[in-house]
């Protein structure tokens, strides 16, 4: 098995850490190994949903129906900006 050194940890980090470890009847090093195996396999936890999923939902379910060409607005009497 591999060994990493975790330089510059925060006090408060390393205490809660300990505490967390303690309540679940854990050694520091156990609770750590714990929480980083869960955080790289994520595949047993649902997905977490971001605005970007649903885009990409909407997106493939009315992509088949195809797009929609509007006519290009004419704006009559607005002066542009002065930037004198």
């Amino acid at each position: 098995m591999a060994s990493i050194t975790i330089r510059n940890l925060d006090d408060g980090v390393k205490k809660g850490l300990r505490k967390q470890a303690a309540e679940n009847g854990r050694s520091l090093e156990a609770e750590v190994r714990e929480i980083l195996g869960a955080s790289v396999n994520k595949k047993s936890r649902p997905r977490e949903e971001t605005g970007a999923n649903l885009f990409d939902q909407i997106r493939r379910r009315f992509e088949p129906f195809g797009g929609v060409d509007l006519p290009v607005a004419i704006r009559r009497g607005r002066r542009g900006p002065n930037f004198q």
